[in-house]
């Protein structure tokens, strides 16, 4: 698959990326044209980083890590921070076929020519995307076989939440990142800029490194002579890296320039409100290892909110944390953040509520803007599972939860599950369906919850109290699957979702696997396995095949640990002792019944090992010497707990109201005054789709700071309205769309604002309209073509040909199959020319490129002009051919008869 030869030089290429947009499925996504991406006088870098995400665009750009470091690189004036994500199969068979190497986004810079590749490795299903884009990139995929010299191949780093175990990943990475980046990447990249300064080999950067507090260089320590033992230092003075932790979140960086995406599955903008959990839910990875629990500041909070929105323009608010719904100030910070957004109907979402962590006056607020998805996270199906895992939430408390839902207008609800748990019977699984129907009915005669149940199998995770056990067989996932399956089957207003047991073994093989496991990385990778966490994609297969060439059993790698014995993460320091992780875990599998310990937040300290306390320091020693503790708002949280309205029959009560559509105020429905702005659509932005172009132009809007009005109903949107879409990759000199203001602006004060626009969309005019209504699209449009390459003048022997015939048949595609229709009248008129195509320079040799311009009359018959120009242009090749060489740009728009015979020429 990689036809990777190996070697210790990075693989040259003969492309670059961007020459191939029009090949690209989704091509908006590599054409860097966002908002708030940063661009920098090459002369005044020092130093480059590629930013990596393994993952499509639309996860990566909803990673709130990446946007953290990339502000955090681009505040210094030298270095300079650019963004790569993991291409689509299709795209990487297109980069090989053409020779072209893996690019950064903003610059269309090689990552092979870039000083540092950095990735972040959210979890273990990604490994092979990291192969994968090393690969793609000419960069030699093993730490061994990299050059010496730092300037012939880039130093490569990864940092992330899953670092603490990935042994896996050892010897394709040169330095892992371990904790909070946010001070600890700096660091390396001072000492990366006077390692090239000074022209050390990538061993001397290692070596110094190695003092750098959170840095973990996995080639200083040996494979240990017996396998699932942890590595072996080399170093005397470098025997266990620990994690590093950012003790005061309020002195953390925060980006308030963050890059709008052009499409992401969490499109909105992110504030991180805390970092850390102290819950102590037994099965959970980044509850454990994101100790303490630190809250940023009310007031920074509230800043960074008027200051992000203010930048982005998004629609959308997310107040982050591991447990935001714990979050101590949670009722006056979201109050104090309503407020704001109610003023410009932004709406808010707070993802994944603990059970009963918000009260009536959050619901109602957040209700009367938009009501968002909820979800919410029993675990386990029954109290007795519950307390097993620690998760420290009541039926009563998750069906008061659901009432509350339910008064405020919510109709659905979304409920997740684990299944495969330490001590799970059947019953427990039977009482995941019980306690669906028990949310369901929540209203006791009133109207019913829709409640989709999501359901994911255990994986046993390191530096978890559950870390020892033994994760379920696929035989076993599987037929809890079906069990869960019968039990939902025929069952009104639930729904069950769940992942792919295979998936799930895969992640179990990696999560706790040792150094053995890269070569099976490798092997499956070379064998096709990529983008392994899309069930679309996924096939466990290579990684079977791949397991049984390095003489591993899939089994014995999921399978129980010894307590008390080394581990292949033994040498790292998370923060949480191994005596604390051995009595959560006794606790939970107490004889006599499994045992909750609260919340040290709020009570009791734990003694886990991550804060200094009077009895020992924090695992977690900080060079500055800071104490490292909870970090609170308040000592209590400013939320407290509603008593249940019971009735005589001791049954919850629930006070639902009609489902109405959220409030919107007044004045923001008012249509003061409606305008058409008129502008460009050129170079990236024409690979915008329309409903792409839609969202950056809302935003933009709400950049602009326009008073915008907003219709009513469910969902209040800007009152914006479009011409006719242009197909992607078609550029425009004549485009516009409507905007209706709910107070009245002068047209060039909208102009002066508008400099916000899209790159590539400039502005050409703004006119008010005397009658809001729907304006009708141009009659006729003006177009310019021309062919990238082949035999000048081809374009236009095949217009003459098409011009010459009564009628050309053309098939199309309808809702109801393939029709067929006469095209012949599309074309008015056209000539042809040698004047050069805006913005291109003339041919070698000085000569234009030829180009034919047409106008296109649309009475008659409307067809797309990409799809028109390749059945004019087909003698020259099929569709497929012609769309990658086809460059076309509207030039006019003709909306009178008049304006028509002006564009009368050859051919008419």
């Amino acid at each position: 698959m990689t036809g990777f030869p190996g070697g210790a030089v990075c693989r040259s290429f003969c492309v670059d990326m961007r020459e191939l947009l029009p090949l690209f499925p989704k091509p908006s996504r590599y054409a860097g044209i966002e908002d708030g991406v940063r661009r920098k006088n090459p002369a005044d870098v020092r130093l480059t980083i590629a930013l990596a995400f393994p993952d499509t665009y639309d996860v990566g750009m909803s990673y709130l890590g990446q946007k953290i470091l990339y502000g955090v690189v681009n505040s210094r004036p030298h270095w300079l921070a650019e963004r790569v994500m993991a291409p689509e199969r299709e795209v990487a068979a297109v980069l090989r076929a053409r020779n072209a190497p893996l690019c950064t986004l903003e610059s269309d810079t090689p990552l092979a020519k870039t000083n540092c590749l950095a990735f972040s490795v959210t979890h273990e299903l990604c490994y092979t995307n990291i192969l994968y884009m090393l690969d793609l990139s000419g960069i030699p995929l093993r730490t061994a076989d990299r050059p010496q010299c730092l300037t012939a191949c880039p130093l490569v780093i990864c940092g992330g939440g899953a670092l603490l175990s990935a042994e896996p990943l050892a010897p394709f990475i040169d330095i892992m990142v371990l904790g909070d980046g946010e001070e600890a990447l700096p660091d390396l990249l001072c000492l990366l800029e006077k390692a090239l300064e000074t022209d050390w080999p990538r061993r001397r950067m290692l070596e110094e490194s190695r003092f750098i507090p959170g840095v973990y260089v996995p080639s200083f320590f040996a494979d240990p002579a017996d396998p699932g033992e942890p590595p072996i230092p080399l170093f005397a003075d470098y025997t266990r890296p620990a994690r590093r932790i950012v003790a005061n979140l309020d002195d953390a960086p925060y980006p308030v320039r963050q890059i709008t995406p052009v499409g992401a599955v969490h499109n909105r903008l992110s504030l991180e409100i805390a970092r850390g959990c102290t819950r102590g839910c037994r099965f959970c990875h980044a509850g454990m290892v994101y100790r303490p629990a630190r809250e940023r500041a009310i007031p920074d909070i509230l800043t960074l909110l008027r200051d992000c929105l203010t930048r982005t323009g998004f629609d959308e608010v997310s107040f982050l944390s591991l447990s935001a719904g714990d979050f101590s100030a949670l009722k006056g910070l979201c109050l104090a953040a309503l407020d704001r957004c109610a003023a410009e109907q932004i709406s808010l979402c707070l993802p994944s509520l603990r059970v009963g962590s918000i009260d009536d006056e959050i619901l109602e607020r957040m209700a009367d803007l938009r009501r968002t998805g909820i979800t919410l996270a029993p675990e386990a199906g029954s109290q007795r599972l519950r307390d097993v895992i620690n998760k420290g939430v009541t039926e009563e408390a998750l069906l008061l939860h659901a009432q509350k839902l339910l008064e405020h207008g919510w109709r659905q609800v979304k409920l997740y599950f684990m299944f495969g748990l330490p001590t799970e019977t059947d019953d427990d699984l039977a009482a995941i369906a019980e306690l669906c129907r028990k949310v369901r009915d929540a209203a006791h005669g009133g109207p019913r919850m829709t409640v989709t149940a999501a359901i994911a199998p255990f994986v046993p995770k390191p530096f978890t109290p559950f870390q020892w056990e033994a994760q379920i067989p696929i035989e076993e996932m599987r037929r809890r699957t079906d069990l869960l399956r019968k039990l939902f089957t025929k069952q009104k207003c639930l729904k069950l979702r769940w992942h792919e047991p295979a998936m799930c073994l895969l992640e179990g093989i990696l999560s706790r696997a040792d150094r053995r496991m890269a070569d099976v990385v490798e092997k499956a990778y070379k064998n096709g396995a990529i983008f392994c966490s899309w069930a679309d994609n996924f096939d466990l297969a290579p990684w079977l095949d791949a397991l049984g060439e390095c003489a591993l059993d899939a089994r014995a790698c999921t399978g129980p640990r010894v307590p008390g014995a080394p581990l292949p993460w033994s040498h790292l320091e998370a923060g949480v002792s191994e005596d604390f992780l051995l009595r959560e875990r006794a606790r939970a599998l107490d004889p006599a019944g499994a045992k909750i310990t609260g919340d040290c937040r709020y009570g009791a300290c734990r003694r886990c090992g991550a804060c200094d306390t009077g009895a020992a320091p924090s695992l977690l020693a900080r060079a500055d010497a800071k104490s490292i503790g909870n970090r609170l708002v308040l000592p209590q949280r400013d939320q407290f707990a509603h008593s249940p309205t019971l009735d005589d029959h001791g049954r919850l009560v629930c006070r639902t109201r009609p489902n109405r559509p959220p409030r919107i105020a007044v004045p923001l429905t008012v249509k003061a005054a409606t305008y058409r702005v008129w502008h460009t659509k050129t170079a990236g932005s024409a690979f915008l789709s329309q409903l792409e172009l839609q969202a950056m132009l809302d935003r933009a809007l709400r950049r602009a700071g326009l008073p915008l009005a907003f219709s009513r109903g469910f969902h209040p949107l800007p009152l914006l309205s479009f011409g006719r879409a242009l197909p992607v990759g078609v550029e425009s000199l004549a485009e516009w769309f409507i905007v209706t203001l709910r107070a009245p602006l002068d047209p060039r004060d909208i102009a002066d604002r508008l400099a916000v626009l899209p790159s590539g969309m400039k502005l050409v005019s703004v006119e008010q309209l005397s009658e809001a209504g729907r304006i009708k699209p141009a009659p006729a449009e003006k177009f310019r073509l021309r062919l990238a390459e082949g035999d000048p003048g081809a374009e236009a022997r095949c217009f003459e040909d098409f011009a010459a015939q009564p009628a050309v048949t053309y098939m199309r595609k309808t809702k109801t199959g393939l029709r067929s229709v006469d095209i012949r009248p599309v074309l008015h008129c056209w000539s042809a020319s040698i004047a050069p195509f805006r913005g291109e320079s003339p041919q070698a040799g000085g000569s234009p490129a030829p180009a034919v311009t047409f106008v296109a009359d649309w009475r008659m018959l409307y067809l797309s002009p990409l799809a028109f120009c390749c059945a004019v242009l087909a003698p020259l090749g099929t569709e497929a051919a012609l769309r990658p060489r086809l460059r076309l740009v509207k030039t006019a728009q003709l909306y009178t008869g008049e304006d028509i015979r002006k564009a009368s020429c050859k051919g008419a």
